[in-house]
């Protein structure tokens, strides 16, 4: 039995969960969030809490148990408090603006490139060398932080690219020029 689907989801004040063929469905005050779910698993919510149950004993049954509780709790979390990304531009003379709904970007390319805010998604530039990426579902989040940070990845040489804010670049050491050359 998996540890992790045993474990209720607790509903704090104003979510609502319903469950109904084969959909689960979690609206809060930031939006609503719908799931579809597969194989034999059940959802009951009793009172503040809502329970993943295994309906038999099939082969993968239990990884779908843990996998659809943690869905589940990443759903009620994101209509209540929601998710956010940070991500830090580090490059000479790169900047990043936010323009009616497009991001532009100039990162070290002949050419400002723009990125196009997806719905269900906001993005922010508090200053010119930081784009915060927010919503209320978490893998929109973190694809859409993902495919910005794929426009210029960090290289760790100059430390120069965009990165997440904890990221943690190794830095290398460069060629050191013919030292000890004669």
């Amino acid at each position: 039995m998996s540890r992790i689907g045993k474990l209720p989801v607790a509903l704090p004040a104003g979510v609502s969960v319903s469950f109904e063929n084969g959909l689960l469905t979690v609206k809060g005050s930031k939006g609503t969030l719908t799931q579809k779910v597969v194989g034999d698993i059940d959802i009951k919510v009793e009172g503040a809490e809502a329970h993943v149950l295994k309906t038999s004993e099939a082969a993968g049954t239990d990884a779908k148990h843990g996998l659809y509780r943690a869905l589940l709790h990443n759903m009620v979390v994101g209509v209540t408090e929601g998710y956010k990304k940070t991500l830090k531009v580090n490059g000479v003379g790169w900047k990043v603006a936010k323009q009616g709904n497009k991001l532009v970007m100039n990162v070290g390319f002949s050419h400002p490139v723009d990125f196009v805010e997806p719905a269900g998604v906001k993005l922010e530039c508090p200053t010119p060398n930081e784009i915060v990426v927010s919503g209320i579902d978490k893998t929109e989040v973190g694809q859409v932080a993902a495919n910005i940070r794929k426009i210029r990845l960090p290289e760790p040489y100059h430390g120069y690219g965009i990165a997440y804010s904890d990221e943690v670049i190794e830095r290398k050491e460069g060629k050191t020029g013919g030292k000890g050359k004669k």
